[in-house]
């Protein structure tokens, strides 16, 4: 997207509250679809979903020319298990029972690619039964297992994605995965990792959304505080175990036909059904639209470790590094490491407003790449709302409590810098 087209868009300007995503309500449950691609622009995607927090669907079209659409799939519009077998036979994947609860998910093993689409047959052939119960390929990062494989390519509208931008910086993580299930294999109602968006795209079947906008969820929760396993449970009319639940809005429900991209808003919790035989790839993702909650989420998550160790907070010496351990072992990250997250986006953006961006780099798929397509002003924007969270993580009382001086830069120099970019950038 060139720069004149951000230049004419206010919204990358104005001053967005996180408060204000996620208070809406659609009316009639209403999702609007994009059926042309000619037509939709990243400027609207921002414009009317991004920044709204509003969820859509993307047509058939939008992912035609995908080598997974052609190759994964039979004439038919079934998964071509002959073709996923010569392909990725050998691998390893992880699978999880549908049939089972443990905790608040589903128990999941490590099984070879090709014994799991010999129980997948199976499992057809024996009219969807089997003892074994009903398995769930999740969560595979065949991406980064396979990456010269012709699978997909990232829309431009999801371009703008800091999460695997740091993963892949740090190469020890990403959210890109690819899910195969057979019909009725589902996921329990849950929200996405850091309240990030997320997106997925049914290489061949349908899925069935029920999406519940963001701050619904607290009228699902029992009396203890907890969420539901399963939000189509009879025992949510039980007033006395959910006894809000008669308060909650009906779920926003989508179906999804093959070749569809389903855009989920940050924050919403959702649960989600195969209706036939399946194969869907998703990214979770985060960008300056929405990092000011994977923020917020952070502090409620140390809050809520603090709340139930504090009984030990007087004898431990090191209690507040203590929480930080916890809260990363459950969530992934902790604060320190979320500063580092802010500073490998907020380099990378620096780099390019300061030395442009030379033809070898804009040739590859990288980072740098990436937000040269979306334009320098988007590289404003995006670091106009990295200075805010950085401001407020940088005041946070928990924060300054860490030994802070392994982090390079200091926060103050950095904050220092990117304010510098930005006046420049601006000039």
């Amino acid at each position: 997207m060139d720069r004149a087209t951000f230049a004419c868009s206010t919204a990358f300007f104005r001053d967005y509250s996180s408060s204000s995503q996620g208070a809406f309500c659609l009316p009639g449950g209403h999702v609007d679809f994009i059926e042309k691609v000619e037509s939709f622009s990243y400027s609207d995607f921002f414009r009317d979903y991004l920044i709204p927090n509003h969820p859509c669907i993307f047509s058939a079209k939008f992912t035609e020319d995908w080598g997974s659409r052609r190759n994964w799939v039979t004439w038919d519009g079934k998964p071509n298990f002959d073709h996923l077998l010569q392909k990725f036979g050998e691998a390893v994947v992880p699978v999880a029972n549908c049939d089972v609860k443990e905790y608040n998910s589903n128990p999941k093993e490590q099984l070879p690619f090709k014994e799991y689409i010999k129980y997948w047959k199976e499992y057809i052939k024996n009219d969807y039964r089997s003892s074994r119960g009903c398995l769930y390929l999740k969560d595979w990062h065949l991406s980064r297992a396979f990456p010269a494989q012709d699978v997909y390519t990232t829309p431009v509208y999801f371009s703008s994605d800091w999460l695997n931008e740091y993963w892949d910086a740090i190469a020890v993580d990403d959210y890109r995965f690819v899910y195969m299930g057979p019909k009725g294999s589902w996921t329990p109602f849950h929200a996405d990792v850091f309240r990030s968006y997320s997106w997925s795209a049914n290489i061949c079947g349908r899925k069935k959304w029920l999406l519940y906008p963001a701050g619904q969820e607290e009228y699902l929760k029992d009396h203890h505080g907890n969420l539901p396993f399963d939000v189509t449970a009879p025992s949510l009319q039980d007033k006395s175990v959910y006894p809000r639940y008669n308060q909650s809005q009906p779920p926003v429900e989508i179906v999804q036909e093959a070749g569809e991209i389903v855009f989920i808003p940050s924050g919403w919790h959702h649960q989600v059904y195969n209706l036939e035989d399946t194969i869907s790839i998703n990214h979770n993702w985060v960008n300056g639209c929405n990092v000011a909650i994977m923020w917020c989420f952070l502090q409620d998550e140390l809050a809520a470790v603090q709340r139930e160790i504090n009984e030990w907070k007087d004898p431990v010496d090191d209690w507040h590094l203590q929480c930080q351990l916890i809260m990363k072992s459950c969530t992934g990250i902790d604060y320190k490491e979320f500063y580092n997250f802010l500073k490998v986006i907020a380099e990378n953006r620096i780099s390019v407003l300061e030395n442009g961006l030379d033809d070898e780099a804009s040739a590859k798929n990288t980072p740098k790449a990436a937000i040269s397509t979306l334009g320098m002003l988007h590289a404003v924007f995006d670091l106009k709302r990295t200075v805010k969270v950085l401001t407020s993580l940088s005041a946070n009382e928990d924060f300054k409590k860490l030994d802070l001086t392994s982090l390079s830069p200091s926060p103050e120099a950095l904050l220092h810098h990117l304010k510098a970019a930005i006046d420049t950038a601006l000039l």
